[in-house]
């Protein structure tokens, strides 16, 4: 990297701003002169261009691109044709412009390897949420099968009726429909192919059960079955007055793969350290 590639990435970094909560955006008048403009009518032609790309791109761009006020006097400020603006939308404007101007050039490298790297980093972020959740799931059927188990249901037959109850008041459909639906292999779980938000629903309808089976002292198959049927359906009710149908939602990434990706990067993490 030149000293002036690496003098014109060290500018965004220098008038990056950060609120209290560590939410990054820099102002488009500061980043107008780092990326070699003068003049901000041209400059508002490429923001213009690269708001029409975010949106394009199924991006509000009211959340990347912040109307940003203008301050007059000490004490009274109008809105300004001007904006704060997000990682993402330093990305679009640095690509809606010529790649042959040198700043332009360093702007697109920077913000496209910067953008890459927080979309890793939130990537890492949902993969472990959804870990959390899958290990509370099991935690919680590990409960509910003991407690069952003490109180008239046995059998594995029993168990797998239990469960698929469960699922259709969820999803509405059986186990086997909706496995065929997500493209699931018969023999895996389904909640290894659920989002987040399905393994804490799950989770939620199992710990409410189990709290109701021991509370009012409900044994039984038929009693049980149908204590969790009517836990299952509130809380499909919940969702779809949110919107959500259980059913459509598509199946995640395989938690198997996940939880074989983060123990390689474990592995060769120590590796780097012990070398």
């Amino acid at each position: 990297m030149t000293d002036i590639i690496k003098q014109v990435q060290d500018s965004f970094e220098s008038i990056k701003m950060e609120d209290e909560d560590g939410f990054e955006f820099w102002s488009a008048r500061d980043l107008m002169v780092s990326l070699g403009y003068s003049k901000w009518q041209r400059f508002e032609d490429v923001i213009d261009k690269a708001i029409l790309s975010c949106d394009n791109a199924w991006n509000d761009s009211k959340n990347h691109f912040l109307p940003e006020p203008v301050k007059t006097s000490e004490t009274w400020w109008r809105p300004g044709k001007t904006y704060l603006l997000t990682r993402y939308a330093c990305y679009l404007v640095a690509q809606n412009w010529d790649s042959r101007k040198l700043e332009i050039a360093s702007a697109q490298t920077y913000f496209a390897s910067q953008t890459r790297k927080l979309e890793i980093h939130e990537q890492d972020i949902e993969e472990e949420k959804r870990l959390v959740a899958r290990a509370k799931l099991k935690k919680t059927e590990s409960q509910i099968e003991k407690t069952i188990y003490t109180r008239g249901i046995k059998l594995p037959i029993e168990f797998a009726s239990f469960k698929n109850k469960w699922i259709e008041a969820l999803y509405g459909i059986s186990i086997k429909n909706l496995k065929q639906k997500r493209w699931i292999p018969k023999k895996r779980a389904l909640a290894d192919f659920d989002s987040e938000l399905e393994l804490k629903a799950k989770d939620f309808t199992y710990a409410v059960t189990d709290h109701n089976i021991k509370k009012h002292n409900i044994s039984g198959k038929s009693g049980m079955e149908n204590e969790l049927v009517e836990n299952s359906k509130g809380t499909r009710k919940v969702l779809l007055d949110r919107w959500i149908i259980p059913e459509e939602l598509p199946a995640e990434e395989d938690i198997k793969k996940i939880e074989r990706r983060k123990n390689n990067q474990l592995k060769n993490s120590q590796k780097k350290k012990l070398n």
